[in-house]
């Protein structure tokens, strides 16, 4: 198993932890200096397609010219890699950093698949007593170093993934103040309807954010005729955005095409002429976030190979 230097120093009563975070927190706001705008993509419930979405918004925003990265932060399912097509190759590094791989449309992909052999899980090298103490400090150093330690160079967008959960939420915050965004996904059943509401109101208490509802999987287009079936018996999506005063960014349908292809590794986003109902709404929803980035703020470089 390929290794990623991780917090191995919290094993030792020695290390000094707070003076290794600092140093990385200083380093990742350097690092981060040449990406024009950071967005979060969350949920805080599982299922809803997160992932698919993150995969063919940063495959949409590429299409557009734009230089974009896709950070996967969940550690221990990571998919974003093998979703945008990624290198399995070696991940180029000269001692103080790691080049990102590449993936659909010269997006940058840096994922925990891509530092494991296929099959593998994620094993955390916590210490022996009380192991699950130190497991969330561990998977937020390393999330920190793929921030700090990875070379990204210059982007208009750095889009990170994030794990199901409210607190993964909070721990990002903590790494990024103040992203430029925060995309809510969910679906239209009352499940997931009050697992978002959940995220959205912590998200609305750690700092004044953009915030943008997306609503997936809301129905299902016949290939044949172009009937659109829901696929809950609610609307939950809307209704969430209605109650909470949030902008309803996008509406996705489930395309059985579009997620054959992404899990192909080829986003069919990537296509601007691509019909299909839900790259077409993906689609727009790249345009709302391209369009947060005033244009004369816009990177000014070629486009750099990752």
């Amino acid at each position: 198993m390929r290794r990623f230097r991780t917090y191995a120093e919290v094993e030792s009563p020695g290390g000094d932890v707070p003076a290794q975070v600092e140093a990385q927190m200083e380093r990742l706001a350097r690092r981060l200096e040449p990406v024009r705008a950071v967005w979060l993509v969350a949920s805080g419930k599982g299922g809803v397609g997160k992932s698919a979405v993150t995969a063919n918004l940063a495959a949409a925003l590429a299409a557009r010219g734009l230089a974009v990265g896709a950070l996967d932060a969940d550690l221990n399912g990571p998919s974003l890699a093998r979703m945008l097509g990624a290198d399995r190759g070696a991940l180029p590094a000269d001692g103080r950093a790691i080049r990102p791989a590449a993936g659909a449309g010269g997006t940058r992909v840096m994922s925990m698949d891509l530092l494991l052999e296929a099959g593998d899980p994620v094993r955390w090298r916590e210490p022996a007593a009380f192991g699950f103490v130190w497991q969330s400090a561990l998977e937020t150093g390393a999330l920190r170093e793929f921030l700090a330690d990875v070379d990204w160079g210059h982007l208009d967008l750095l889009l990170l993934d994030l794990p199901p959960g409210t607190d993964k939420l909070l721990r990002t915050f903590q790494l990024i103040p103040e992203p430029a965004g925060v995309l809510l996904v969910t679906t239209p059943s009352e499940a997931a309807r009050s697992v978002v509401h959940r995220s959205l109101r912590l998200t609305r208490e750690l700092g004044p954010v953009r915030v943008g509802l997306v609503a997936n999987m809301t129905g299902h287009v016949c290939s044949a005729c172009g009937h659109h079936e829901p696929l809950f018996g609610t609307d939950a999506a809307r209704t969430l955005a209605r109650e909470t005063g949030t902008d309803l960014w996008a509406e996705i349908p489930f395309s059985a095409s579009l997620a054959r292809d992404t899990d192909a590794g080829r986003p069919p986003t990537l296509d601007p002429t691509a019909d299909d109902p839900a790259a077409t709404a993906i689609r727009g929803l790249a345009g709302r976030v391209a369009d947060t980035i005033p244009p004369h703020d816009r990177t000014e470089h070629p486009r750099e190979k990752p």
